[in-house]
């Protein structure tokens, strides 16, 4: 084992990547229907891996986290600020209930085992994951006016069993959220993610990244016309007032006629015709044979997102802009989605639209430039991150979190963490209004939260996992098993007070919370993987900042209560 101690200590980011490789490779495997996932998997990998001694620094940890909670709060910005108010009710509740149940498990387990003061605080600080315990705990121990020979011992008891509990309130919690409380409710994180999802967009199917529709709405078709109609193009167009097509090409005697609103087509006549697909369906009998292809009748069509910045347009529904605006304008183009703060909106006639919104237009590049100029700013697809953005949202949510509120002696503070998600939360909010800059690909945004995470978790598992094996040898399993009840308890209590007081149905949305009321970001992560959409994050966000105030307060009480 000396040798592999020397080869971390040269390169100790060896084993923080050995430990994400194997971990996620463990986390795949399936024992029964109980899978520990990529997280876990990393954490007990690491764990193992710190027994030859490795040394990662501490910035690495708050790094790789701030960029984790960060992306977090960026990518569900939009939904968490339109979700405040009466509907967070629960959400304040359950991490209420959590921090007293943690403290209640935590005073009556300190008094069966006998732990001082400062293993009490300890084990309150690993086993619910809050390590702000550790400070106010340790500033209260301080105050006791005790000899200062026993004020340090009861003050490295807190270390001590902070190290020893730890690792479980992070594996513990993940058990919980995503195994124990899916059996619980019935129903899988995942279907409820989407149920969620579907329901948040009002029964507008939105498809993913790799799905296409199988008889997609908007169509194109070319038609030879077996008979003479003796109409122009403009009499086809707007056969059907309640309807739409467009003809964008007409071939007569093998040479292209260019398409005016006034051009009488002729029998013979090859026309590409545009449209959705009903209304294509309907003008079939007006035009005639459709054919397979016609050389030089092929059409490319745009797709442009634009954000509304025409004034004249907001405030106005559907069906008064298309009323108002002039034939000409509206030719060859079709508004196939409309969308408000990453929320798809039905494309209904009475469906008011706002300055801000984002509309995704079809249509020919001309056509498409037209209306773009008349409309707003269109979005240039781009892979790129606007790292501007980017480390400026950061730096904020980093300079927040240094900010400290006393309440009495007791320093409050959202920390590295609280303030990196507030800021994500702020951040994404506003590109989401703007559009046009602050650019952060969803790819992007997914590597920043599984690398973040699961790094984070590594590091932890690097640098705890040997004392915390090392202290249970010397102490025994005493303070680990009180580190499991803590864990456990209040998480379990928890869970059935949201369910079956607070009725919780949405098993996506209450995985979420249940995490965020305990600070258990490991968890999290595994619920965000389960559900493979932001659906957890603003129930998470909410009840993680009340957790991040609720636990810390709990130092100074166990040191008064035990």
């Amino acid at each position: 084992m000396e040798w592999l101690h020397e080869l971390f200590k040269k390169s100790p980011e060896m084993a923080l990547f050995l430990s994400l490789a194997v971990g996620y490779w463990i986390g795949k495997i399936k024992f029964g229907k109980f899978q520990l996932g990529g997280v876990a998997g990393s954490l007990l990998v690491a764990v193992i891996v710190s027994q030859v001694g490795v040394q990662i620094d501490g910035g690495v940890k708050a790094v790789l986290f701030a960029l984790f909670i960060y992306a977090v709060g960026f990518e569900s910005g939009p939904q968490f600020f339109s979700s405040l108010g009466k509907q967070s009710i629960k959400e304040i509740i359950l991490a209420a209930v959590m921090a007293a149940t943690g403290l209640a498990t935590v005073v009556v387990m300190a008094r069966l085992f006998g732990l001082d003061k400062g293993l009490a605080a300890g084990v309150a600080a690993g086993g619910l994951t809050q390590s702000a315990i550790i400070g106010t705990a340790g500033d209260a121990i301080g105050k006791l006016g005790l000899a200062a020979a026993e004020t340090a011992r009861l003050q490295g008891n807190v270390a001590i069993g902070y190290a020893v509990t730890y690792v479980f309130g992070s594996f513990g919690a993940i058990i919980v959220c995503v195994n124990i409380l899916p059996k619980l409710m019935g129903r899988s994180i995942r279907d409820d993610a989407i149920a969620a999802e579907t329901a948040m967009q009002a029964g507008v199917k939105v498809l993913g990244p790799d799905q296409e529709e199988a008889a997609p709405s908007l169509v194109g078709r070319i038609y030879q016309l077996t008979s003479d109609p003796q109409r122009t193009v403009a009499d086809i167009e707007n056969a059907n007032p309640a309807t739409t097509i467009t003809i964008e090409r007409v071939k007569r005697d093998g040479k292209f006629v260019e398409v005016s609103p006034t051009l009488v087509l002729r029998q013979g006549d090859y026309v590409l015709t545009v449209g959705r697909r009903d209304a294509v369906v309907a003008s079939a009998p007006l035009l005639g044979k459709e054919v397979d292809a016609v050389d030089g009748m092929e059409l490319t069509l745009n797709k442009r997102e634009i954000v509304l910045t025409n004034k004249d347009f907001g405030g106005k529904t559907v069906d008064q802009i298309r009323q108002a605006t002039a034939g000409g304008v509206r030719h060859g183009i079709f508004v196939v989605q409309l969308s408000r703060m990453g929320q798809v909106l039905p494309m209904k006639p009475d469906t008011v639209v706002q300055v801000g919104d984002l509309v995704s237009i079809f249509g020919a590049e001309q056509d498409v430039k037209r209306v773009a100029s008349l409309v707003g700013d269109v979005i240039v697809p781009s892979a790129k991150t606007d790292f501007v953005y980017l480390g400026a949202g950061l730096v904020v949510g980093l300079l927040v979190g240094l900010l400290s509120v006393k309440i009495g002696a007791i320093p409050l503070t959202l920390g590295a963490g609280g303030g990196a998600l507030l800021s994500g939360l702020l951040f994404g909010w506003y590109r989401a209004k703007k559009q046009t800059f602050g650019a952060l690909p969803p790819s992007a945004v997914q590597l920043l939260k599984d690398l973040g995470l699961a790094g984070f978790v590594v590091v932890v598992g690097l640098t705890s996992g040997l004392q915390a094996v090392q202290t249970i040898k010397e102490l025994g399993l005493t303070i680990f098993g009180v580190g499991v009840v803590v864990t456990l308890v209040p998480m379990i209590l928890t869970m059935l007070f949201g369910r079956y007081v607070l009725r919780y149905e949405n098993t996506a949305v209450f995985a979420g919370a249940l995490s965020g009321s305990r600070s258990a970001n490991p968890a999290f992560g595994e619920v965000l993987g389960k559900a493979e959409n932001a659906i957890p994050t603003v129930p998470f966000a909410i009840t993680y900042a009340l957790a991040n105030v609720f636990l810390t307060l709990l130092g100074p009480l166990i040191v008064a209560l035990v």
